[in-house]
């Protein structure tokens, strides 16, 4: 039996979440990166620069280790939702750079910290506010992941390349025909509830 080490599954487990979620830019050009494909506005260039903005607020402000040089949108006057999209002065090379950038100084503050390190979420409710490394990571692991379920479905949308991660597909395999009966299937069983 492998003997575990916390901090590194943790850690790992939040570096599979940001792969997967700049894997899902692949092939794709400006426009297709940044479309709205929810009602919400939901696009993967957004996303993207959600993940770098809230690790920059997370693993740097939270623990006083402030990153210099941060995109706009985590200002307290930034107009809302200024961290879910790519400005059209913010380009692609810029954004995906921008997080590789917060990835290295969060995993400074990893190195630099143990799990039971304490730090305060400005943020948060007074009551909530004080938290520790280990809580964090998990809080923003989660998050990531959560935001790289949503780029797989915006993806999905776009050009219907799907898949949990680069290497491993996580899919039945199954051709174009395939998938088409199966969603049909899906549908009908669907119409025998809709409400007349």
């Amino acid at each position: 039996m492998t003997v575990s080490d916390p901090k590194s599954d943790l850690r790992h487990y939040l570096q599979v979440a940001r792969d997967a979620l700049l894997w899902k830019l692949d092939g794709l050009g400006d426009y297709d990166l940044r479309r709205p494909l929810t009602p919400t506005g939901t696009n993967l260039l957004g996303l993207v620069k959600h993940a770098a903005l809230v690790e920059v607020g997370y693993f740097g402000d939270t623990f006083g280790r402030p990153l210099a040089d941060v995109l706009p949108g985590w200002e307290d006057d930034a107009e809302p939702n200024a961290d879910m999209w790519a400005t059209a002065g913010e380009s692609r090379d810029q954004v995906v750079g921008f997080y590789r950038r917060v990835w290295a100084h969060a995993d400074e503050t990893f190195e630099q910290l143990e799990l039971d390190a304490t730090g305060r979420v400005p943020w948060w409710p007074q009551a909530d506010a004080e938290v520790t490394l280990h809580q964090i990571l998990v809080h923003v692991t989660a998050e990531t992941h959560r935001h790289a379920g949503h780029a797989d479905i915006v993806r999905e949308l776009i050009d219907g390349a799907a898949g949990m991660r680069r290497d491993i597909g996580n899919l039945p395999e199954g051709d174009a025909a395939w998938w088409s009966g199966y969603r049909d299937r899906l549908q009908k069983v669907a119409e025998t509830f809709r409400e007349v």
